[in-house]
C-alpha cells in the first residue's frame, strides 16, 4: 500500500543488545529505512536496552556497526541526538513512570502477585488454538488468576509500580482491528487471541508493551515497521494508546526470515546473524538480495 505522503513521515529502527542481529533484522530494519527514504522523511534509531539483565554494551556496539555496514541511515538516535532525546529506554525511566500513573489512574491496570513458578506453569499449559496464536506470539494467555471482579477502583497505597507485576485488564470479547501496510486488515480478540498483559515487571522493568507504545508517541512515530511475530502486540499497544487517548501510528509487518527448519530465526541462531555473514565476507548487497520481499 502507498505511505501517506500528507504528513511528515518519522519511522523508527529499534533493536535490543540481547544478542547479535541476525537476517530477519536486516530485512526489517532495511525495509523501515527504505519506507522513510521513499516517503522523504525521518528515521530514528531507538536502543531498547530496557532489560539490564539481558542487554550488553557489546551487542550495543553491534548493532550500530552492523547496521550502517548495510547501508542503513538514521537522522535521529543515542549516536547523533534529536529532539526527543534520549533515545536509549534505559534512560527513559520518568516518562515510563508517567504513563503507568496515567494508566494506573484511569483503572485499566492491577498488580498481579503470580511467580515466575506459577506463570511458567501457565506457559507449560495447552494453549488456546485461534489462528492468531499460531504467529510467533510467546505470551502465555493468562488465566486472570490475579484479576479483580468488575467495578472495583484502583487498588490504595501504590505509588509507584515497584515490587510488583502490573498487568493491563482487556475487555474481553473486544475487537482490536486495523490496517497493516503489507499484510492488509487484521483483526483481534481480546480474551481469545490474547490475555491480561504486563506492562512493569516485579524486578521494577517497564515491560515491552509500555514502554515502546510512550516512546513512539513521545518521538512522534507515525510509522512501525517490525516483524509479523509482533502482530499480536499491535493490537495490545493499540488498547494501550486508546487508554491514553492516543492516536496510534500506522503498522507495516514484514514477514519472518526463517532457517532451513522452517523456523523463524532468533538471536541464538549466530551463524545467520550479521556479524557471522560480515566474518565469511558476505557483501551487503548479497545480504539485503537474500531478504528481499
Amino acid at each position: 500500500m502507498p505511505l501517506n505522503w500528507s504528513v511528515t513521515y518519522r519511522g523508527r529502527i529499534a533493536p535490543s543488545p540481547t544478542g547479535l542481529l541476525h537476517l530477519g533484522h536486516a530485512r526489517t530494519f532495511y525495509t523501515a529505512y527504505r519506507r522513510a527514504a521513499l516517503a522523504g522523511g525521518r528515521l530514528v534509531f531507538r536502543n531498547e536496552d530496557l532489560d539490564p539483565h539481558r542487554s550488553r554494551p557489546d551487542f550495543s556496539a553491534a548493532m550500530f556497526e552492523d547496521l550502517r555496514w548495510l547501508g542503513i541511515r538514521w537522522q535521529e538516535g543515542p549516536d547523533m541526538g534529536g529532539p526527543f532525546a534520549p533515545y536509549a529506554q534505559s534512560q527513559r525511566r520518568g516518562r515510563y513512570l508517567a504513563v503507568w500513573r496515567q494508566l494506573f489512574a484511569s483503572g485499566c491496570l492491577y498488580p498481579c502477585t503470580c511467580s515466575r513458578r506459577e506463570l511458567a506453569r501457565i506457559a507449560e499449559a495447552p494453549h488456546d488454538s485461534s489462528p492468531a496464536r499460531t504467529e510467533a506470539d510467546e505470551t502465555p494467555m493468562y488465566p486472570g488468576t490475579c484479576r479483580p471482579n468488575p467495578g472495583i477502583p484502583p487498588p490504595s497505597g501504590y505509588d509507584t509500580p515497584t515490587g510488583v507485576n502490573w498487568r493491563f485488564r482487556v475487555l474481553d470479547g473486544e475487537e482490536i482491528s486495523f490496517t497493516d501496510e503489507h499484510l492488509g486488515r487484521q483483526s483481534f480478540v481480546a480474551g481469545v487471541d490474547f490475555s491480561d498483559f504486563a506492562v512493569w515487571r516485579r524486578d521494577d522493568v517497564p515491560a515491552y508493551q509500555l514502554a515502546v507504545v510512550a516512546d513512539d508517541h513521545e518521538m512522534q512515530i507515525t510509522e512501525v515497521v517490525r516483524g509479523a511475530d509482533l502482530l499480536l502486540s499491535t493490537a495490545r499497544q493499540i488498547l494501550i494508546c486508546r487508554a491514553l487517548g492516543w492516536e496510534p501510528p500506522q503498522w507495516y509487518h514484514c514477514p519472518l526470515v526463517l532457517d532451513e527448519h522452517g523456523e523463524r530465526l532468533a538471536k541464538r541462531h549466530d551463524a545467520l546473524s550479521i556479524r557471522a555473514l560480515r566474518a565469511q565476507g558476505r557483501r551487503p548487497e548479497d545480504i539485503l538480495g537474500e531478504i528481499a520481499m
